[in-house]
């Protein structure tokens, strides 16, 4: 049983947590936030990055012209209440089959019912309540939307996957079309929330595209709920090589304004030798904590050990979890006693 937080009350209901972001970074944190939301103890609410154009995602999204499933279907899975049958069953990818194979029966479940529904949004809460996931998930956006990078020489590289495969940094991020509109429901959830979280995961390609939705960066900014951006634990191959903690904090700062990120969630567990060695070995190292120029961007630092005990470099995503309810509960209460 996991103790009730700080700054929960039954009286007010549970804590209400907005997460922000993509990939499989996203779904370790609403994994470890479920064991709470299984409690009654927080509100899930997940706001989904829907920019991918490549895998089975792309192949999907060119030929039936549907946002970008795979995203969303791990972080159904994540929040689902039946880990085993059912999530195993949306996570099931096709080895084979003309037509079929790399493709993932989630992405495909999603894919029909839109066409069902004419209605991605309401595909997704319908898949949700299939899986009876705790919480709620919310594409950023119901538009048609792809990425395009700016490069340090000033080149311009459109869509996800060459933004990946480039071999340059990334100076600025645009989307495709530029102005597209979030949905009501999660700017009404970050209007409500007591943590706006964003990350882990990758910083161009799964956190700041939310934050480019026309709107979306304001009403970050405008609500009273804290603001914690997780850090990735390593530099991700040439996306963020060479990138200290405060260059991701500015890197947020420059697409959804000053103010998006409060605090700075960093990992104080050292690597193994043989993590550092095999990581090494592909040029890739851990992020560097400059606190002092974090705190220099107005952005509180709150070390912990975050760290997974396997052989890759991962987030434990209970130990993240239980900084996130903290920071939500420490909210709550700040603005409760406002108001008492």
């Amino acid at each position: 049983m996991i103790a009730p937080p700080p700054g929960f009350r039954d009286a007010v209901g549970p804590l209400r947590i907005v997460c922000i972001g993509g990939g499989t970074g996203l779904s370790t944190l609403l994994h470890g936030l479920k064991e709470y939301a299984r409690q009654g103890l927080v509100d899930i609410c997940a706001i989904v990055t829907v920019t991918d154009d490549g895998g089975s995602s792309g192949r999907l999204r060119r030929e039936f012209d549907i946002l970008p499933p795979g995203d969303i279907r791990n972080c159904m899975v994540a929040l689902s209440e039946d880990e085993t049958l059912l999530s195993q069953l949306f996570q099931y990818r096709f080895s084979s089959g003309r037509g079929l194979k790399g493709h993932s029966f989630g992405n495909l479940f999603l894919t029909a019912l839109t066409h069902v529904t004419g209605d991605f949004p309401r595909a997704v809460k319908l898949s949700s309540e299939v899986l009876a996931i705790f919480g709620r998930i919310y594409p950023s956006t119901s538009e048609n939307v792809g990425l395009q990078a700016t490069m340090s020489d000033g080149s311009v590289v459109v869509g996800e996957t060459r933004i990946n495969k480039s071999r340059k940094l990334i100076q600025r991020l645009e989307l495709i079309p530029a102005k597209v509109k979030p949905l009501r429901d999660a700017i009404e959830a970050i209007a409500a929330a007591d943590l706006i979280t964003m990350g882990p995961g990758s910083l161009y390609t799964s956190v700041i595209p939310n934050l480019l939705v026309d709107g979306m960066g304001a009403a970050i900014r405008r609500s009273k709920a804290a603001k914690a951006y997780f850090s990735n634990l390593m530099w991700q191959p040439w996306e963020t090589m060479y990138y200290s903690a405060s260059n991701h904090i500015e890197a947020i700062h420059n697409h959804g304004g000053k103010g998006t990120v409060q605090y700075a969630i960093l990992n104080t567990t050292p690597l193994t030798g043989p993590q550092r060695r095999k990581y090494a070995a592909e040029k890739v190292f851990p992020v560097e904590f400059d606190t002092p120029r974090i705190i220099e961007l107005g952005v509180e630092v709150v070390g912990r050990p975050l760290l997974a005990k396997c052989q890759k470099v991962r987030h434990d995503s209970m130990a993240i979890a239980r900084i996130a309810v903290e920071l939500a509960g420490a909210s709550r209460q700040k603005r409760t006693s406002k108001t008492n």
